[in-house]
């Protein structure tokens, strides 16, 4: 019987090891630090060993294969000896895409890769297809493949997941735009990281689908450097495109092979740039999976906003609270403050990626009123903005209440207080997650 060891105890890694258990494999579970009592319960359902607090050598390197769980870099020890001495390490996606026969759907990419994957899920459901929602997202893809069955899979895939990733292969690629992000992973080189993106395409056959960010620079770059089979279906605000999406004065035009569908701008549930894009990429991968146009327009009429990103919480005294904490990046933080159409209050910081704030510096001066910083160490922000809202409308804080209080000192009616943070979250709280529902629940205790 084949030895199949799983490193990490969290969503990816407890759904590929019970992956493992139906299909037979001898399984183990490691996991360096404290595994949460759901995944301990899943475990212990299915009757799976495990260990938490440390990794045992000897119960790790005698495996077949590896599955990995993309929060692990390649620099941890463990993964180290594992390649030194030959052993074959995958992502979970990799591994649960052997026994999964579905159509899948799948989207990477440094921004909007949440949204684009949910609008197309309530896509696919509208349209009454048997879907299953995965990747960073939702439910395990692995445990689902081994508890459920689905026709249609549409997966977020991150690029951790794709370095791991070999043989996978989606029936539809999505990159929605490649900035420079998790550079810390990718020896600080844009390119490593943009190459990694690309992994979602290696496998593509003419009968696929290639949709794409044809505005942006990185992706445009990188994709000359390459060879891809698939159908190319560009999506574009800038230009008119033979096949793929494109603007024209109010609406989308979707053309796909030789049909032409048009989507009214304010007909769109989401406002804002970034979302336009979100929504060509949807509606390309909607058309290209057979889905009616009547469908299409329905769907992305009634599509409602995913949780901690854009966001709104609440009205208090006409001052509207958003919860934009998913923005953990430099760009992500850009959309959300270039679709703002009143005074923004804006709860920024946490853990720093390398950021250079200069590029917000217009967007700062034309929509900021005032600054609350919401991290352990501010100093960053402090020297970038400072001269541009001036020192009195920029201050600390180290809780969520706290800022939720100071930005609802500096809100006048009509306003916005928009926490989009452009920085990770592991200064003051566990995930973004964890920062989203603080900030709402400082908001509802207003």
């Amino acid at each position: 019987m084949a030895r199949i060891v799983v490193l990490g105890g969290a969503e990816s890694g407890v759904g590929a090891a019970v992956l493992a258990k139906v299909k037979g494999f001898d399984v183990f579970l490691s996991d360096n630090g404290k595994i949460k009592d759901e995944y301990l319960k899943t475990l212990q359902e299915w009757d799976i060993p495990f260990e938490q607090g440390g990794h045992t050598p000897e119960r790790i390197l005698n495996a077949d294969e590896v599955v990995k769980s993309p929060g692990i870099p390649g620099t941890a020890p463990m993964v180290k000896a594992l390649r030194e001495q030959g052993t074959h390490i995958i992502s979970e996606i990799e591994f649960a895409a052997r026994y999964d026969s579905a159509k899948k759907i799948c989207v990477t990419g440094s921004n909007g890769k949440t949204t684009t994957t949910s609008l197309i899920y309530h896509l696919l459901r509208e349209a009454g297809l048997d879907a299953g929602l995965g990747g960073n997202i939702g439910k395990s893809y692995a445990l689902q493949v081994a508890t459920e069955k689905h026709d249609y899979y549409v997966l977020e895939i991150s690029s951790f997941q794709l370095d791991d990733a070999y043989d996978f292969r989606p029936d539809i690629a999505i990159i929605t735009n490649i900035t420079p992000d998790h550079l810390d992973r990718y020896d600080h080189k844009v390119e490593n990281y943009a190459r990694a993106k690309f992994r979602i395409t290696r496998n593509l056959r003419p009968e696929d689908c290639f949709i794409f960010d044809s505005d942006d620079a990185i992706t445009i770059a990188q994709l000359g450097e390459i060879v891809v089979k698939a159908k190319m279906l560009p999506f574009t605000q800038e230009k008119e495109v033979a096949q793929g999406a494109f603007l024209r004065d109010d609406r989308i035009i979707v053309r796909y092979e030789d049909e032409q569908t048009e989507i009214f701008l304010q007909d769109l549930a989401l406002g804002g740039k970034h979302n336009i894009y979100n929504s060509m990429a949807a509606a390309l991968a909607a058309k290209a999976t057979g889905i009616s146009d009547e469908v299409i327009r329905a769907s992305l009429k009634s599509f409602s906003p995913i949780e901690h990103r854009l966001e709104p919480v609440l009205s208090i005294r006409d001052v509207l609270y958003i919860n934009d904490s998913k923005a953990t990046n430099i760009d992500s933080a850009w959309y959300a403050l270039e679709c703002q159409t009143r005074p923004v209050v804006w709860i920024v910081g946490g853990t720093d990626k390398g950021n250079d704030y200069s590029v917000l510096d217009k967007l700062v001066r034309e929509k900021v009123k005032a600054i609350v910083c919401l991290g352990v160490d501010n100093t960053k922000i402090h020297a970038a903005f400072e001269e541009i809202v001036g020192a009195d409308n920029i201050v600390d804080t180290l809780s969520a209440e706290e800022a939720v209080r100071a930005s609802a000192a500096f809100a006048a009616p009509g306003d916005v207080v928009l926490l989009s943070p452009c920085c990770a979250s592991f200064d003051l709280f566990k995930n973004y997650e964890d920062r989203g529902c603080q900030f709402k629940e400082a908001v509802r205790h207003l």
